[in-house]
């Protein structure tokens, strides 16, 4: 696929984003900087569970130069979204740039995303409250 340049005017992509639910994959990756990177295998399907909210599967890259979100990473919970954090792997500190950066992607309140699974691991799952799916399905298919 081609990159594409998204547009940083929607708060929710200023700092780059794309998500990835359980089972889906990400759509054109966006770093904080508004430049598009590699994009992934278009996603089939409702990015998010039946309910009101769903679960997004993440791969954590600790001690990066920036925070960036997006790109695809097959972990073992499934296809991962990839979120690169500044914050050292040490005392949850990466964990929780994370869950900033996530809540930052979704255009949701930080206290809407919850660890579910993976407190020390680079790979883990979070449960991100609230009715999310049509902002999910445009950051999947880069349309923002």
């Amino acid at each position: 696929m081609a990159k594409r340049r998204v547009s940083s005017s929607d708060p929710a992509t200023r700092s780059g984003a794309s998500i990835a639910a359980v089972g889906e994959a990400t759509g054109a990756a966006v770093d904080d900087a508004g430049r598009a990177g590699r994009s992934a295998a278009p996603a089939t399907g409702d990015p998010r569970r039946a309910g009101a909210e769903g679960s997004v599967v993440v791969r954590v890259r600790p001690g990066a130069g920036r925070t960036r979100v997006g790109g695809r990473y097959e972990g073992p919970h499934g296809p991962a979204l990839i979120v690169a954090v500044g914050a050292p792997a040490v005392d949850g500190k990466a964990t929780e740039a994370v869950r900033l950066a996530l809540a930052d992607a979704l255009g949701v309140k930080a206290r809407e995303v919850v660890l579910k699974v993976g407190a020390t691991s680079r790979d883990k799952i979070f449960t991100v409250a609230g009715d999310v799916g049509v902002r999910l399905a445009a950051l999947r298919d880069g349309s923002t």
